[in-house]
């Protein structure tokens, strides 16, 4: 990474936002906010004159708003762009739509202007623009040109196997693309995104909407089963326990667990308790380490282990510190996801025989 700063472009209508941006952004020695706009057709005309590295950009706005703005941008010259969206069900849904069309990041508004709340905002908006610069640019609004085949069809194992998936930076976008494509017929899986508590209910059901397997946002109790996707609350831990011979969901709302919560890690962990060697675990596009220790832990109890290959990442860091645990039996491409994992249950099959 270059020793330059990160040069960032706020773009929100409210001064009090474009104001808070460019405070907490200014705090952090590794940025530098070149400039601002208030409105869509202001922050193209920005984007020309002063070729920022990252921008922020707000959603709702008069005129041209943020989906417009960024339409135009991956259309005419791609760049890092980093949503800034109200904790609404409609903000939500705008959300995924951004990160559909090739936002890397986003954060959500604060509600109150609590010192708490204002402060996990801007530590959030700092992370996130660092996480958009250190993204892929050959991936850049191009999520809609990557093809993957559906898997071929194969005798597969669903009980007694579980899947388990982290994900983080670039995550939305990734999964509408993989989990439409796996079978009905398919083991548990349980999946932690980083995502804000009031996004995960709206995005479990935006998956469900357009895939085989029915998926939704965990509560705790939850029994797997074969079909589908329990996705981690924002608010909370997901982890995974034996009941009563199945398998059941526990959620915790506890400490942060290697930077999050939810946290990959904490979710690993369990399912190497739970299932030891009748585990998968796949690390996916993200920012940072969360998942590495997890991965560590599933290899020690005969899990085997997945990540997501470099040229396929939105943001390749998650899956680049699993990868140097020395501990991910095989790297694979967003392609090769679903066949991969069609492979592997096809060979639990054949020796669960």
């Amino acid at each position: 990474m270059s020793d330059k700063p990160i040069r960032v472009l706020v773009t929100d209508d409210s001064v009090f936002m474009r104001t808070m941006l460019k405070n907490a952004l200014g705090k952090a020695k590794d940025m530098e906010v070149v400039g601002s706009a208030q409105n869509g057709n202001e922050a193209i005309d920005r984007i020309k004159e002063l070729k920022p590295d990252v921008m922020t950009l707000d959603i709702e706005m008069p005129g041209l708003d943020g989906i417009g703005v960024l339409k135009k941008v991956m259309k005419d010259s791609p760049m890092p762009i980093v949503m800034v969206s109200t904790k609404t069900q409609a903000g939500a849904k705008l959300t995924f739509e951004a990160l559909e069309l090739g936002a890397v990041d986003y954060v959500a508004k604060p509600l109150a202007d609590k010192d708490a709340s204002l402060q996990s905002f801007q530590s959030s908006v700092v992370d996130a623009v660092r996480a958009a610069f250190s993204s892929n640019r050959n991936r850049l609004g191009k999520q809609d040109r990557l093809r993957i085949a559906p898997p071929r069809k194969a005798n597969i194992q669903t009980e007694g196997i579980v899947v388990a998936i982290g994900i983080s930076a670039g995550g939305p976008a990734t999964l509408h693309k993989l989990i439409p494509l796996l079978p009905k017929e398919f083991p548990p899986i349980v999946l932690t995104q980083h995502m804000p508590a009031d996004f995960t209910a709206t995005f479990a059901c935006r998956l469900n909407d357009t895939s085989q397997l029915e998926v939704r946002e965990a509560a705790s109790g939850d029994v797997l089963t074969s079909g589908t996707l329990l996705l981690a609350p924002g608010s909370h831990h997901l982890r995974i326990a034996k009941q009563g011979g199945k398998l059941v969901t526990r959620l915790d709302d506890g400490e942060k667990v290697s930077g999050f919560r939810p946290s990959v890690d904490a979710l690993f962990k369990s399912v190497a308790a739970a299932c030891n060697e009748n585990a998968i675990g796949l690390v996916m596009t993200g920012m940072g380490f969360d998942g590495a220790e997890g991965i560590k832990t599933l290899k020690a109890t005969g899990a085997r282990t997945l990540s997501q290959d470099q040229e396929s990442c939105i943001v390749y860091g998650m899956p680049k510190a699993a990868f140097q645990t020395g501990c991910v039996d095989q790297v694979v491409s967003l392609a090769e996801i679903p066949d991969v994992l069609i492979r592997m249950l096809s060979a639990s099959t054949a020796s669960a025989t």
